[in-house]
């Protein structure tokens, strides 16, 4: 159920449309990097292993990162600024609890509400002033500050990025500290001009050890990671390639919900099996 924070109306000029959300959808090349990185993210939280988990997915869009983590066993509620990418994340009947919202305006949530956080290609757009009224380094802080208010202590934030420059980095990095956080940016593949990727990965407690960048990469990951493509395929294909409803897929959807400690029926020679309609 999508749920405004403060129940105003939210200004639409610049955030994603429903053109951009049709890509996020339909778009496979824009599905296999998404899933990457929420991938890559989810294993620099360096959360316990066999333990569900309750995670902030910020910027959540069309849902593919939750996803993700779905698929992994947690539980996650997204927030975004985007209407439209939030009605397809329902659309394609996305897990997770979403929230209309503007990150820059701060994280409504009770203190300590989350496990960890992750975001994919958002946190950047607060550098942004798209009114005379935003001052990028406040709304930055104001973030940061709500973010580190909603985590246990003890917690991580991974923030995938793509910094326009060295500047608007240290500037997201500065206002991050500022809020309490520790930490630093960890460099995947820093010598591809392709396949680069910026974490900014903070600490809510005492500080911790900075996990090291990826270096080695196949040239045919790099080649497929860099080629774009305008194939589109239905939004209900998962990113395992598995179709919604059939059999293998009601059997992974039971799996996950029994490694989330639901109860859940035993597999039989019915499961997934079509019914016929009724009149």
């Amino acid at each position: 159920m999508v749920r405004s924070a403060s129940g105003a109306a939210l200004p639409r000029p610049w955030f994603y449309n429903k053109n951009e959300a049709r890509k996020y959808m339909r778009n496979s090349r824009m599905i296999d990097v998404q899933t990457k990185m929420a991938g890559r993210a989810l294993e620099l939280l360096d959360l316990p292993e066999d333990k569900p988990c309750f995670l902030l997915d910020v910027g959540c869009g069309t849902g593919l990162s939750g996803d993700y983590l779905s698929d992994e066993g947690h539980y996650w509620v997204g927030i975004d600024i985007s209407p439209d990418m939030l009605d397809a994340a329902l659309d394609r009947e996305a897990q997770g609890d979403l929230l209309l919202g503007d990150m820059g305006q701060g994280i409504p949530f009770k203190p300590g509400s989350f496990d960890g956080c992750i975001s994919i290609s958002a946190v950047q757009w607060l550098c942004n002033a798209n009114k005379k009224s935003d001052i990028p380094a406040k709304r930055l802080y104001c973030f940061f500050s709500s973010l580190y208010s909603v985590l246990v202590r003890g917690a991580r934030a991974v923030l995938q990025l793509y910094p326009e420059n060295s500047e608007q980095l240290e500037l997201i990095t500065t206002q991050a500290i500022k809020a309490g956080f520790t930490g630093g940016v960890v460099v995947d593949y820093p010598n591809s001009a392709k396949a680069k990727k910026f974490y900014l990965c903070l600490f809510s407690g005492p500080s911790s050890f900075l996990p090291k960048g990826l270096n080695e990469i196949k040239d045919e990951e790099e080649a497929r990671e860099s080629t774009f493509t305008n194939k589109r395929i239905p939004y209900k294909i998962a990113r395992s390639g598995v179709v919604r409803k059939t059999r293998e897929w009601v059997l992974e959807k039971k799996e996950r919900h029994r490694r989330q400690g639901k109860e859940v029926r035993p597999d039989t020679q019915y499961t997934g099996r079509k019914r016929k309609p009724y009149f």
